[in-house]
């Protein structure tokens, strides 16, 4: 694995290097006659401009239009590149537009915008009326965004016989979804593709943890579908999950069902689908993130749903 990584990463650095150095051709071609000038004037020939010649202000400029990833490979090319990967013009591009009004609402200070794009990436911050929560991919600036209980559609949602509204500490919202009791299990949300990373391909999760008295689910196929509203899903964007962990791999793959995973922070997810964002901000689809189970009409209870956590896929 680390062999492999090394490999990538030589590849990745040559790749850069080598945009860099059309980069320099371009800027001495539309120099060229300055440059000539210039060297006749002084009775002498032109060197070759190599990458540290430079500007350090137009090498930050130009690593602003990779990744956060990439910059850490560049800033292993010579000191001058180091330097220019530290500069405040190469992390603002990497930070969502609206980060003044996340540094407002997190009352921190930053020496730089280096600082605080991995505040962005170690800890989400709240947004929309803390409806949402938002971070950062660390390796892409990709951003990640979590629809609260309180930001999705719950059929009964607003029945106190069917779901409660609760807090819970390791929540990170000031309320979470908990099912006291229904037939009709559906869950739906929807996002602005304009707020999600534009020519992403995302994977959306719904997040929850079970309650003391957890029943109705066993055997239970949950219909979940992710698509574009408005637009006919294929039935290859259908796909069934079990909220049940402690499933038999047998049932699982003769119903081939997804089964729910544990997540560090103490939480389980199911994986809902994957979509691509075009995104752009004059695009004005919606993504809608569906949970139903409608047919065996057996009574549920039990789950605590935290949200759905929509962040880039795993390729």
């Amino acid at each position: 694995m680390t062999k492999t990584k090394s490999v990538n990463e030589t590849r990745a650095l040559f790749a850069i290097k080598d945009y860099f150095r059309k980069c320099i051709q371009r800027l001495k071609k539309t120099l060229k006659v300055k440059l000539l000038a210039s060297d006749q004037s002084h009775g002498v020939d032109a060197e070759p401009v190599s990458l540290d010649d430079l500007p350090e202000e137009c090498i930050s400029i130009i690593i602003s239009f990779t990744s956060p990833r990439d910059a850490f490979v560049l800033a292993s090319v010579s000191k001058t590149f180091e330097s220019a990967v530290q500069s405040d013009t190469v992390w603002d591009k990497f930070i969502p537009p609206e980060y003044e009004s996340l540094v407002i609402s997190r009352s921190q200070d930053f020496s730089s915008k280096k600082d605080l794009y991995f505040a962005l990436c170690h800890k989400s911050v709240l947004i929309d009326d803390g409806k949402k929560s938002l971070w950062v991919e660390k390796a892409n600036g990709k951003r990640c965004i979590m629809l609260s209980a309180m930001n999705l559609s719950i059929t009964w949602g607003d029945c106190p016989q069917s779901w409660e509204w609760i807090s819970i500490p390791e929540s990170r919202f000031e309320t979470v979804a908990e099912l006291v009791e229904v037939r009709l299990f559906e869950i739906r949300g929807r996002i602005k593709s304009c707020i999600l990373s534009s020519r992403t391909r995302y994977a959306a999760y719904i997040v929850f943890k079970k309650g003391n008295m957890c029943y109705g689910f066993k055997e239970v196929a949950i219909e979940v579908v992710v698509g574009v509203v408005g637009k006919n899903l294929e039935e290859s964007c259908r796909r069934y999950v079990c909220f049940d962990e402690a499933m038999d791999e047998p049932f699982l793959r003769r119903k081939n069902l997804v089964k729910p995973v544990w997540r560090e922070d103490g939480w389980m997810e199911i994986k809902l689908g994957e979509f691509f964002n075009e995104g752009g901000l004059m695009n004005n689809d919606e993504i809608e993130m569906v949970a139903l189970e409608n047919k065996q009409r057996n009574w549920k209870r039990g789950l605590i749903i935290q949200g759905i956590e929509i962040r880039p896929a795993r390729l």
